[in-house]
């Protein structure tokens, strides 16, 4: 939860209270800032509504997978023991902001695939397979998110990878 504390008097503060954090809201802010920018690109070189729509939704939603599936492997890693009540109300809290990114995501998809059905293309491309790019992207990307996130963090195991080949015996 984010806070702004504005000053009204010498004795009086006055709290605003977001939902997030300021640094995730400035990702999004920029996720759809290349999603705007993709879509001007796109306008201007192909004086077209649709590849335009569909190229600036399909960014904005990659971008935000992108991040969604990086929040949701670092809670993955920090997800809490379940032994006592603290950490049980810890994991409910972390499935509930789970669900809620899940939430959000799915909701951009709809809204991306309402937007670009009601362009006025017409044919069974515009209609049917345009409308879901944005979401597989964004599905894609919150997987390469999570992907990414765990990349760096590697385990030493042992095993058969860790003992030392025997010299062959014709080697002699």
């Amino acid at each position: 939860m984010g806070r702004i504390e504005k000053k009204v008097s010498e004795g009086t503060t006055k709290y605003y209270w977001y939902p997030g954090d300021k640094r995730e809201w400035k990702r999004a802010g920029i996720a759809v800032g290349i999603g705007a920018a993709t879509f001007l690109v796109l306008y201007l070189m192909t004086q077209d509504l649709l590849p335009a729509v569909v190229g600036a939704t399909s960014v904005t939603a990659g971008v935000t997978g992108l991040n969604f599936g990086r929040r949701d492997a670092r809670a993955l890693t920090s997800f809490p023991n379940l032994t006592g009540r603290a950490a049980r109300i810890a994991a409910v809290a972390q499935t509930g902001r789970a669900a809620w990114r899940g939430l959000v995501h799915g909701f951009g998809g709809a809204a991306a695939a309402v937007l670009i059905l009601n362009l006025p293309h017409r044919g069974i491309i515009a209609d049917w397979i345009l409308p879901v790019v944005p979401a597989v992207v964004g599905a894609l990307a919150h997987q390469a998110g999570m992907l990414f996130e765990q990349l760096p963090t590697s385990t030493s195991t042992g095993g058969p990878a860790k003992e030392p080949v025997p010299a062959a015996e014709g080697a002699k």
